[in-house]
This record gives structure tokens, sequence and C-alpha cells, in this order.
């Protein structure tokens, strides 16, 4: 059994997936648009222009896959309750994530050491998401 993410960028998933591919070298192994799907789409299920925008993407990120779609409004992505955990090897790594995740996002608790990292930080990119950056504390 697995349990992977799904998340919903109503409109703005192609534009997240360029700067999750920018920022952190996530790979994009899948991309469907709605216009691919098929079998015809019920009336009214998706917005007018909708056809472009994506229906199903998974991005991989290291070992992680993560799986992404405009969903089927246009309203604005509300991303509460939960955030995306990212590993990073050593100090220099998380800033550079950190740094590149914080553009155009708000940081929400700024990197620094913690009792359970040496570099912990948090923040909501400029989707919304909010990610944690962690050093793992050494063994």
């Amino acid at each position: 059994m697995q349990v992977q993410a799904y998340l919903f960028f109503h409109g703005r998933c192609e534009e997240a997936l360029t700067f999750y591919r920018e920022s952190l070298g996530a790979e994009v192994p899948v991309m469907m648009r709605f216009r691919d799907c098929p079998d015809p789409l019920p009336p009214g299920m998706i917005p007018d222009g909708f056809d472009e925008k994506i229906m199903h993407a998974e991005f991989r990120i290291g070992d992680s896959i993560v799986m992404a779609s405009d969903g089927c409004t246009a309203q604005a992505p509300s991303f509460q309750g939960f955030a995306l955990s990212i590993s990073a090897p050593d100090e220099t790594q998380a800033r550079r994530l950190f740094d590149k995740l914080a553009d155009g996002g708000q940081v929400q608790m700024p990197l620094g050491k913690t009792f359970f990292s040496p570099c912990f930080g948090s923040v909501a990119d400029r989707y919304g998401m909010n990610w944690m950056v962690v050093v793992p504390q050494p063994t």
C-alpha cells in the first residue's frame, strides 16, 4: 500500500510544475491535458478554456512521486492543514532549496537550528504550497 499527495492548482498546474522543475530539479514523466481525455467530458465539468489545462500529472523529486492537476475549477488553491517535507543532505543544500521555494512565497519559519535538526525551516511557495525543509539529525 502507498499513500501519495495529489495537489490541485486550479489553473496554475503547468506553471507550478515548471517552477518545481527549476527550483527542486523535479522530473515530470506524466502530464495529460483535459483535451487528451479519450472520452468526452460531461458538459460543465471544467470551466471554459480548461481544455489545455492539466488533467493529471506526476512529478518526481528524488525518490518521491507527487501527483498534480488543475482540478475542475478555476478557484484559488488552498493548501491548508498539511505540508510537503523535503530532506536535504546538508545545510548548504537546505538553504538552496529553501531560498528557491521562498522566491515569490512567504517564509513561515526561517531556516535555523532546532532541537530536532541542525537546519530546519518552513515556507509557503508562490502557489501557497507549504514546505518544510529539513536536514536530518546526524545519528
